[in-house]
């Protein structure tokens, strides 16, 4: 009996029976069934080019498309549902990282739980990252889009927003880590001042609003032992002139006490530290140690008066100076007088014009 010819379902090239490719029903040669046939890369079995969902990046069956990826809603690239992002946790929208970059920083307010890389600003060793809340004018996102466009650039941004639960009608302003220098001389702080209390706002006249400010730990000691050596210096020196803090920082005793508690004091600065790390079980803190890369200056009231705002940061520096500069002993030594007098070597005529308003100036030899 004669055997039956097999030839290729796409080209009619007769086919061997020891050499065939047969597949969906079908036999193939192997070079039509390379080119109307793909691996899916998901479960690794081999479908018809034309039942496949692909893009330049990806090939798939349709089931494990469905159970495991997504389309980017701006792109349409695909993108397994792992790797995909969300402008918020009610959004239903998925996007690649790309598009998410590019979307999420048009976005008004955030999430509390927002937060992206940092970007620093200028050339330095200290930088400052600032989080001003404000309320009372509302917590809305076209308001919060319009100080965006005062600070950032369409090539560089320099903050983002997030609600605070702590705000009723408000939110709050965070910057990237930036130098003193590029605060007070690049950021455009008076502007965004000026129009939110244009919009409504305020900061100070408020009963939850602060100031706070972040510091980077590399800028202590290139080891984390020298880091926190300094660190204690500056808790040491917050608790040894807490009266003077409390004046400068705007608050009630009762805000501090709710907001920026104290640690209590101690004989020196090593001893105070070993304390602080047994109890320090929340972020409440005038110095909040818990950040693993920064600490945070919390003790300030919030303001949208731009030399009460420049004096906090200068302010913030000095206390970082003189417990980087001085020895343990020296520092329990310092008296609120000789700091002051530190500050004649400084440019910071906000913090000296503070420090006036607040009746914590007084040079030596001054009537």
């Amino acid at each position: 009996m004669e055997e039956t010819k097999i030839t290729c379902a796409v080209c009619g090239t007769e086919l061997d029976y020891d050499t065939d490719y047969y597949f969906d029903g079908r036999h193939y040669c192997e070079e039509c069934l390379e080119g109307f046939t793909v691996v899916c890369e998901y479960c690794e079995e081999r479908i018809l080019e034309e039942g496949a969902i692909t893009d330049s990046n990806h090939t798939l069956c349709q089931e494990c498309f469905d159970e495991y990826y997504t389309y980017c809603e701006d792109c349409g690239a695909i993108i397994s549902n792992v790797d995909a992002y969300y402008l918020d946790e009610y959004d239903e929208y998925p996007y690649c990282h790309r598009c998410y970059q590019r979307n999420i920083k048009y976005k008004g307010i955030h999430d509390y739980s927002y937060k992206p890389d940092p970007i620093f600003k200028g050339a330095g060793e200290r930088y400052f990252g600032v989080e001003l809340e404000v309320d009372c004018g509302g917590h809305y996102d076209e308001n919060a889009e319009i100080i965006l466009n005062i600070a950032n650039t369409e090539h560089e941004d320099r903050i983002y927003i997030k609600s605070d639960g702590s705000i009723d009608s408000g939110f709050e302003i965070v910057s990237h880590p930036m130098t003193l220098d590029y605060h007070i001389n690049e950021m455009p702080w008076l502007e965004i001042m000026n129009k939110l209390i244009s919009m409504g706002y305020r900061s100070h006249k408020t009963d939850t609003c602060g100031l706070h400010c972040h510091i980077n730990r590399t800028a202590f000691g290139d080891t984390r032992d020298k880091q926190e050596e300094v660190i204690a210096r500056i808790i040491y020196f917050v608790e040894h002139h807490w009266e003077e803090i409390l004046r400068f920082s705007r608050r009630t005793e009762y805000q501090m006490s709710r907001w920026a508690a104290r640690y209590g004091m101690k004989n020196n600065p090593k001893a105070l530290y070993d304390d602080v790390k047994k109890c320090c079980s929340n972020r409440y803190r005038a110095v909040n140690i818990l950040n693993y890369s920064t600490i945070e200056f919390r003790m300030f009231r919030g303001t949208l008066k731009y030399n009460s705002f420049i004096a906090t940061l200068q302010f913030v520096n000095e206390i970082c100076n003189v417990a980087v500069s001085l020895s343990d002993e020296k520092m329990e030594l310092l008296t609120w007088q000789e700091f002051l007098n530190r500050l004649n070597n400084t440019t910071h005529r906000e913090l000296i014009q503070y420090l006036k308003e607040r009746n914590l100036y007084e040079m030596e030899g001054e009537d």
